[in-house]
């Protein structure tokens, strides 16, 4: 793939050998780019949530007439439990 020698390492895995909550998520967007949506999910269970709440957080800076505060939070306590669900089933291999 072209856009994975321009991603990020991930410090973690690279300091401590083991995967941080987060991993998996710079793949997870280059698969979606490539119209990959299913394999998005399988590599980062929370990639949807994650584009869901950035994309709150992008309506919150635009319109400043609304208030996105309930979205916001929702969204964020909603991709927190799924990235955390996901790391515990990867982490234990359930």
């Amino acid at each position: 793939m072209a856009l994975e020698k321009y991603m990020l390492p991930c410090m973690n895995k690279w300091l401590f050998g083991l995967d941080c909550p987060g991993c998996g998520t710079q793949r997870a967007f280059a698969l979606i780019l490539k119209g990959d949506f299913i394999d998005a999910f399988y590599m980062f269970p929370a990639i949807y949530t994650t584009i869901f709440l950035f994309a709150s957080l992008a309506l919150n800076f635009i319109d400043r007439k609304r208030n996105y505060h309930k979205l916001i939070v929702y969204g964020a306590v909603v991709n927190a439990s799924i990235m955390i669900i996901a790391y515990i089933v990867k982490i234990f291999n359930l």
